[in-house]
């Protein structure tokens, strides 16, 4: 193969290795052996683009859309002045530029934000310079880390494809289809035929990428697209207020924005408003767990990173994720999970509803559920927690006896599955909205579940 037809990325990035690590005592000369590869490439290997923007870092760390594209801009602006610095014309610079973003199961989202990014970046290059060669941004998507689960792996295989179809139809040139087991340890056969076959698919049989842009028109997608690009415009003008993304690194603004972001996200999934299917809905304790060999960090040394001022690696599903993992560790000593008793009230008519709820919400933190009438079923039960399960109207009427009796059945708690009333005899609520996470954990420590 000739210098001319070799292509590729190599995949420089000492602003995202900063990111990712937190050291600063090396960058200087990182960005200095990575403008001098881009000049070699240019000279000498025109299809080789030395220096990739990943933008996954700040995703992994918990970033919104537009603090990821905020970020990416930032990146690649502080490439280009390293490498004009090092002698390279900006159309030069530019085309030794790739960006890496997040692809994940939020479609339009995704869309928006490759659509943004290519409309941002464009204004990046005009203002510096760059002729209509140097405007363009190659994209590589790579599906989210993020949102893939240990439990329930097999989700994983719907939230990569919709992600893959959402990279292809937000213009994304190459597409990285995590395997569907990735977040469990080392990957096997199948699931890397699954990840490779997935956008194989798309692009022969759904002939992805025949039609350009075929969201663009759509007036949600092009109203999301501006809204993104606003909001990622001003975080990135905020950055190089900061002094520009190495700076914004060292002083820690971009992680406390960061992780400002993630923790108000954390209370949407705590809260249930972001659902996890398999997870924080819908899971089955009696699924048989996939195990795998175990794997590399994709970041090496991330925990250890972090705690030097590196980004941290998050997974939305890792809260509800770690209850269940006390509760097999629980399982795993005694022989059964912890429970808990739902006792309820009337007809069937009138407590299905929010059974199935409370059966739902607590079977996400590994508590087994037990339906059932009165003390006796409860003393049989062998749970230590019981919820009433109701309506309003015949809450009114037994909830404080039906209380009182669990109590002297040896109920250590009493919730009660509605919105908080005045039904003083219980010790909590459960309810659409409520904190799970929190509700959750605090029925498996009052069922002696080891932490």
């Amino acid at each position: 193969m000739t210098a001319e037809a070799a292509s590729g990325s190599l995949g420089a990035d000492p602003l995202g290795l900063l990111a990712r690590t937190g050291r600063t005592q090396d960058t200087a000369h990182h960005l200095a052996d990575a403008a001098a590869l881009a000049a070699r490439c240019g000279r000498d290997y025109p299809s080789v683009r030395a220096i990739t923007v990943d933008a996954l870092v700040y995703h992994d760390a918990g970033a919104s859309a537009a603090q990821e594209l905020g970020c990416s801009l930032a990146t690649g602006v502080a490439y280009l002045r390293e490498l004009t610095r090092a002698g390279l014309s900006v159309d030069a610079a530019a085309a030794q530029l790739e960006f890496r973003y997040a692809a994940t199961a939020d479609q339009f989202l995704t869309i928006a934000k490759l659509r943004a990014a290519r409309r941002l970046w464009s204004r990046v290059t005009e203002v510096c310079g760059a002729g209509r060669e140097g405007a363009g941004q190659r994209q590589h998507a790579v599906t989210s880390r993020v949102m893939m689960t240990e439990r329930d792996p097999w989700v994983n295989m719907l939230r990569t494809t919709v992600a893959c179809l959402a990279a292809g139809l937000g213009g994304a040139e190459a597409v990285t289809v995590l395997p569907f087991d990735s977040a469990l340890g080392l990957p096997d056969a199948l699931a890397r035929r699954v990840a490779r076959n997935t956008q194989s698919i798309l692009l022969e049989e759904s002939h992805l990428a025949r039609v350009i842009d075929p969201a663009g028109g759509s007036w949600y997608v092009e109203q999301l697209t501006d809204d993104l690009a606003r909001a990622a415009w001003a975080w990135f003008q905020e950055i190089e207020r900061a002094g520009g993304q190495q700076a914004a690194l060292g002083s820690g603004l971009v992680r406390e924005r960061i992780a400002a972001t993630w923790a108000e996200r954390s209370e949407a999934i705590a809260r249930r408003r972001e659902p996890i299917t398999g997870v924080s809905e819908f899971p089955n304790l009696r699924e048989q767990p996939v195990v795998r060999e175990p794997a590399p960090s994709p970041y090496a040394g991330s925990a250890a990173a972090a705690a030097d001022g590196g980004l941290p690696t998050v997974r939305r599903s890792e809260g509800f994720e770690a209850l269940r993992t006390r509760s097999d560790a629980h399982l795993a000593e005694t022989g059964h999970r912890p429970r808990v008793f739902l006792a309820t009230i009337g007809p069937v008519a009138a407590h299905t509803a929010r059974a199935s709820f409370a059966a739902n919400l607590f079977q996400s933190g590994g508590l087994e559920t037990v339906p059932g009438e009165g003390a006796e079923a409860f003393a049989a039960s062998g749970a230590a927690v019981a919820c009433l399960c109701s309506s309003d109207a015949l809450y009114t009427e037994h909830a404080a006896s039906t209380a009182a009796a669990l109590k002297d059945a040896g109920a250590q708690r009493v919730l009660l599955a509605g919105k908080p009333g005045e039904w003083s005899a219980v010790d909590g609520y459960i309810f659409v909205g409520c904190d799970a996470i929190a509700a959750l954990t605090a029925v498996l420590d009052e069922s002696g579940v080891a932490r």
